[in-house]
């Protein structure tokens, strides 16, 4: 199973970006989807988080400015980024609960990481 995110780059401030973050392999449920960030020297913080059945919450820092949504057939989710601030500069991970097969049996894990993209945003 893998998460593969994309989407990030260099932007100035007040541009936008939007990050997908897709899952693959032997998946069989997943619950809530998230995205997280890391900056350097700080610690990882919950960014915006969805669940299944499309219910969102964000952090205060991207409220009104990052809005998250999935597409469930495509087992992807989305994170539309709006006027970006020099601050929003972090690597971005997506997460997610999911169930998978791992050829034997069925394992869930509420923790998956994927791996980060990058974001910028100069001044």
């Amino acid at each position: 199973v893998q998460l593969q995110a994309s989407g990030g780059g260099l932007v100035q401030a007040g541009g936008s970006l939007r990050l997908s973050c897709a899952a693959s392999g032997s998946i069989f449920s997943i619950d809530a989807m998230g995205w997280y960030r890391q900056a350097p020297g700080k610690q990882r913080e919950l960014v915006a988080i969805i669940t299944s059945g499309g219910s969102t919450d964000y952090a205060d820092f991207v409220k009104g400015r990052f809005t998250i949504s999935r597409d469930n057939a495509k087992n992807t989710v989305y994170l539309q980024m709006n006027s970006l601030k020099p601050e929003d500069t972090a690597v971005y991970l997506c997460n997610a609960d999911l169930t998978y097969y791992t050829g034997r049996d069925y394992r869930h894990d509420y923790d998956y990481w994927g791996q980060g993209t990058q974001v910028t945003v100069s001044s």
